[in-house]
């Protein structure tokens, strides 16, 4: 039952990275939406999906705050180089969630007091580190091109953050007593 429990929870794992997708395409044109795999339990392939999934949920999202921004060529010229400054720092801090992600589906069936305090430190951490980066480039963004597109930026990069830690969380299970 645990082994099964565990599998399950990996394969959810590699999932919510596909919800997160499929919660974006409702703004892409039909046809546009995101590539679908069968995920099976190799290592190797589950870390393939997990790759693809997440550069077609950066690309959609890019693609969103483009059409968002509504950018003077001029502008997009200043914007685009610094959204993918931020957006290459922002997949590596993601590393980071999807290890710990990892670690929870790893460590779900024999949790301890002290495995899940380390596995929140490690979530919290991420979510200061990135709204940290956000802060940083928001910088950036107004002083590239003023604090009204600077403003516009964080709005929509937060509501497509908070959409994609919606899906994330509510995928994954609560850690129970005496897991």
């Amino acid at each position: 039952m645990k082994k099964q429990t565990a599998a399950g929870i990996m394969v959810l794992a590699v999932l919510i990275f596909g919800l997160a997708a499929g919660a974006q395409n409702n703004a892409q044109p039909a046809g546009a939406g995101s590539k679908t795999l069968a995920p099976n339990s190799n290592p190797q392939n589950i870390q393939a999906y997990i790759e693809l999934l997440r550069a077609d949920v950066r690309q959609q999202k890019a693609e969103m705050v483009g059409a968002v921004m509504q950018l003077s060529a001029a502008d997009a010229a200043k914007f685009w180089p610094i959204y993918e400054q931020y957006d290459a720092e922002l997949a590596k801090l993601n590393d980071l969630r999807v290890a710990n992600i990892q670690e929870y589906v790893t460590s779900y069936d024999h949790m301890t007091d002290a495995k899940a305090d380390q596995l929140i430190q490690t979530a919290l951490s991420y979510h200061k580190q990135r709204s940290e980066l956000l802060a940083k480039y928001y910088e950036r963004v107004k002083q590239s091109l003023g604090g009204i597109e600077a403003a516009r930026f964080i709005q929509v990069e937060d509501q497509l953050l908070l959409i994609i830690d919606l899906q994330i969380d509510s995928a994954l299970p609560i850690v129970e007593q005496g897991s």
